[in-house]
């Protein structure tokens, strides 16, 4: 059977930190806020594909009270939900995802993103979608205080 899960997290900018997104440190002035490597693009990701086979967010799977995790790098993240996919007999078909961010560009930085995010899931490169858009100068978004992201993740999992 196919199955649907989505995703969606959001960070706050925060100086003295590397801007990770798809496991990728793009030079930007700023990183972003969070226990992990704050990787938000991952994070949408890893909650699609364990919604998709009905499991709890990665909050509960990587809770931020874990200190032994504190800096993780979110593909581990990542992975962990593709290896309960397959504990399940499953496999992850496809993934799409969205950036909401003003900046910085992504652009450039896309086909790596594309790379690791696919190398985490065991799934082949065709089958990740990254886009990026912006929103538009509105809200905290807009203002430049941070990024979201959105994602959809596609389960097979047997009958």
């Amino acid at each position: 059977m196919n199955l649907s899960g989505i995703g969606y997290d959001v960070h706050r900018f925060a100086e003295n930190r590397a801007l990770i997104l798809g496991g990728v440190e793009i030079p930007y002035t700023h990183g972003l806020d969070g226990h992990s490597d704050a990787d938000v693009l991952v994070h949408a990701i890893a909650d699609a594909v364990l919604g998709a086979i009905g499991e709890r967010d990665i909050g509960h799977h990587f809770p931020n009270s874990d200190e032994s995790i504190r800096g993780i790098s979110s593909l581990e993240i990542l992975r962990k939900a593709g290896a309960l996919v397959a504990e399940k007999g499953g496999r992850v078909i496809n993934i799409d995802a969205t950036l909401v961010a003003e900046a910085p560009k992504i652009g450039p930085h896309v086909a790596r993103m594309r790379e690791n995010l696919a190398a985490a899931l065991a799934i082949p490169v065709a089958r990740v979608g990254v886009k990026a858009t912006t929103n538009e100068g509105m809200g905290f978004l807009g203002r430049g205080e941070g990024i979201a992201a959105m994602a959809v993740a596609s389960v097979q999992l047997p009958e």
